[in-house]
């Protein structure tokens, strides 16, 4: 369980430079009370013992916090450091073997390597792992028969593997048992819950006098249980401060069984939330058990369902964060995946809390919920709405009903107008052989969103999307795309399109579409049909938050398309021509714009001269990744001016072109606001830095960098610098690595500063 703080202020209105609420995490996973000594004896067994691959089982009750003590342990560093190769997988009661296999594949070999759909996952998983001293890690194992499916593809040898395992099934964990006796997780103590509590509550203050006692009294009556202890404090933190209210919730745990409490605790939690959160909560337990939910992807579905409204649609993600943030704060949702800035990229549900969303819910085997009207909803009827997965079962059921849904076996509802479908990412697993699926659509009137990444249809597609005229979320994967086969869905906020063909897009049919907020298009190749003609008319798309391309060519489009997109948060393109012009003609005209990603194509700027002048970036951005680039110094005083940029990652670039030695030099540069560096394949071969260039640096990131001999001795000398993280860099950076993290603890006495290598 993690807690967020909350970041930024208020409501914006134009032309007001962005403040775009964070939800970053308050605490890290090693601040978790009463997990050291348990992390202490589980390092002790993965690091320690015999040199044959065993098995480490952790076991215990829901709520003990079994999946946390096992990400403490599999992130800390001298684990990472040990290990040639680490893998992390959900298991979960219902489970795809060859999901699972080729997830820890892609983890073993870094994504490098492909699983074909005729490739044996597990044979090639064996062939990865031989001879290498691995740690796989089983979350959430729930019987035998899983570790007879997975476990035979982890191969024995002398090196020390590891297979570290959670469940909550002492008999599984005897089955399991090779050399090391499994750990049975403990409760924590009235002193460790308390203190876990106080941390929650108060956000690393003391209680005050006239609280500590009714604190501890709330403590003691959570059992030991963390689960209950961070819902708890998720409780009365939203409390008036008094302490009779603090006891009437101590008195209210006392009168609990330690099996009923966590769900009773949940049922309370879920009580105290406002109204328009408790939709959002509910639906993500339609989410499969332990899945990490994109934070973006969840807000834009929030967004289409109209869960979290907002006085002015301006700021409808500012709203959805903020519900974000308050689900978070209540320990309610889970902390899953940062971002390398901190910001939270993932969050899943506590499988307890999962099982009490479904339970309200009431869910049936084909996944046939009833999600509540939510007071916001202003759109349609007070009636709930049937929310259902389309998947096999259904597609079967519709094929042989002749595709009327009132003849469908599994659907038990007399009205059919108001049905509205939801699709997951990733989730459904239509087969090529059902060939009706535009069929499908067509029924589905009344759908809000609709993800379809995983399927390429076929080119029929948009007549079948006629009709869906209440999309406000749309993602697909098709050869042929034009913006005016949807121009006519006015409620659109998200497109996302994949193609493998070459696209043309009107500027001007985007410009009809006024309620699109967030758009990306990846295709082989983009080119955009814009003239002086069109660009008169135009509409300016005011909503537009986030804009993202792949392989564009600048050369035939308008500067000032950019212009017509005022209040762009984030912009991401992938540039295939030299830069003829100005990428931000006027830099002032993207005040809000925080987040920038530029791929260039390396081989046109060998080929360019000056191209650097046109890259003055919108002097607000935090946020900026630049690959294939030069890093001339006109581009490094172009990023230094920016004054807000708190992390900058660098992909396959050259410090000072063809005729300069690859050495990056900014000792005389600063970077006032920088937090995060990342350096991939960067061609540098000497780096050289002063002090004051990275003053509140926390962690660097280098990789692939082979060339690369040396870290800035003057690194020793930033007093927030937290993390380096090396992965396939030569030995000699490493060291640099190890004598700046020395020389911080000669100096300070502290050893606050952590090295990971990786080859």
């Amino acid at each position: 369980m993690e807690i967020v703080e909350t970041c930024g202020k208020g409501t914006l209105s134009a032309g007001e430079t962005s403040t775009k609420r964070s939800i970053t995490s308050n605490y890290d996973d090693d601040e978790v009370v009463g997990f050291e000594i348990h992390a202490e004896i589980i390092m002790k067994k993965l690091i320690r013992g015999t040199k044959e691959r065993d098995v480490i089982s952790i076991y215990g009750m829901p709520g003990l916090g079994k999946t946390t003590l096992a990400k403490k342990v599999y992130n800390n560093p001298s684990i990472v450091n040990y290990f040639d190769v680490k893998a992390w997988c959900a298991v979960s009661q219902a489970y795809n073997r060859r999901t699972l296999l080729v997830e820890i594949f892609k983890q073993a070999t870094n994504n490098k390597i492909k699983i074909k759909e005729d490739n044996d996952a597990a044979d090639m998983l064996r062939k990865v792992l031989i001879g290498k001293r691995y740690l796989i890690v089983l979350d959430d194992i729930w019987d035998v028969k899983s570790w007879e499916d997975l476990g035979i593809c982890f191969p024995q040898g002398e090196c020390g593997s590891r297979v570290m395992v959670t469940t909550r099934i002492e008999e599984v964990t005897k089955h399991l048992q090779h050399h090391s006796d499994p750990y049975s997780l403990s409760f924590l103590t009235s002193e460790e819950s308390w203190e876990l509590l106080e941390k929650k509550v108060f956000r690393g203050e003391s209680c005050p006098p006239d609280l500590l006692e009714a604190g501890l009294q709330v403590a003691l009556h959570c059992k030991g249980l963390p689960l209950v202890v961070v819902l708890i404090a998720g409780i009365i933190a939203k409390m008036e401060r008094e302490a009779s209210l603090w006891l009437e919730v101590a008195n209210d745990l006392s009168s609990l069984a330690l099996g009923e409490q966590s769900m009773k605790v949940i049922q309370s939690s879920y009580d105290h939330l406002e109204d328009h959160l408790k939709p959002c909560l509910l639906y993500m337990g339609l989410f499969p058990e332990d899945h990490k939910i994109p934070v973006d992807h969840l807000l834009k579905l929030w967004m289409a369902e109209e869960f979290v409204l907002n006085a002015g649609t301006e700021n409808m993600e500012e709203a959805c964060r903020v519900c974000m943030n308050d689900l978070l704060n209540r320990s309610l949702i889970m902390v899953s995946g940062m971002r390398f800035y901190r910001d939270v990229q993932y969050c899943s549900l506590h499988d307890v809390v999962r099982e009490f969303c479904l339970r309200k819910l009431t869910e049936d085997k084909y996944m046939q919920v009833a999600v509540p009207f939510n007071p916001y909803q202003h759109l349609h009827s007070m009636e709930s709405r049937l929310c259902i997965y389309i998947h096999d079962d259904l597609v079967k059921q519709l094929d042989h009903s002749d595709y009327q849904l009132d003849k469908i076996p599994m659907l038990d509802f007399k009205e059919t107008n108001s049905l509205e479908f939801i699709v997951h990412p990733k989730l459904n697993t239509w087969n090529n052989q059902y060939s009706n699926l535009l069929d499908l659509l067509v029924k589905l009137r009344s759908v809000r969103a609709l993800h379809l990444m995983d399927v390429e249809l076929p080119d029929s597609w948009a007549t079948a999307i006629q009709s869906l005229t209440e999309l406000r979320y749309l993602a697909l994967c098709v050869k042929q795309f034009e913006l005016k086969w949807i121009s006519h869905l006015h409620n659109l906020q998200t497109l996302q399109v994949k193609s493998s063909e070459k696209l043309r897009l009107r500027a001007a049919t985007l410009s009809e579409m006024t309620k699109l907020r967030h758009v990306k298009i990846d295709c082989f190749f983009m080119v955009w049909e814009n003239n002086e003609q069109e660009s008169s008319s135009a509409s300016m798309l005011e909503n537009m938050k986030s804009f993202g391309t792949c392989d564009l060519r600048l050369d035939n489009m308008n500067a000032r398309f950019w212009w017509r997109l005022p209040n762009l948060e984030e912009l991401g393109l992938s540039v295939k021509d030299v830069p003829e012009f100005p990428l931000f003609p006027i830099v002032e005209v993207h005040s809000r714009l925080h987040f920038l990603s530029l791929e260039f194509s390396l081989m046109e700027l060998f080929n360019s001269v000056g191209w650097e002048r046109y890259f003055v970036f919108p002097s607000n951005l935090r946020h900026l990744d630049l690959a294939g680039y030069f890093l001339t110094e006109e581009m490094v005083l172009n990023i230094a001016r920016l004054k807000k940029l708190e992390s900058l990652k660098l992909l396959v670039g050259f410090p000072f072109g063809r005729s300069e030695s690859y050495c990056w030099d900014v000792t005389n540069v600063e970077f006032p606001a920088l937090k995060y560096l990342g350096l991939f394949l960067v061609q540098i071969e000497e780096w050289k830095a002063s002090e004051e260039s990275f003053p509140v640096l926390e962690k660097l990131v280098i990789s692939g960098c082979s060339d690369f001999k040396e870290i800035p001795p003057s690194f020793a000398d930033i007093p927030t610098l937290r993390r380096i993280e090396l992965t396939n860099c030569i030995d000699s950076l490493g060291v640099s690595a190890m004598n700046i993290r020395r020389e911080i603890e000669e100096n300070t006495g502290c050893d606050s500063l952590q090295v990971v290598i990786e080859k």
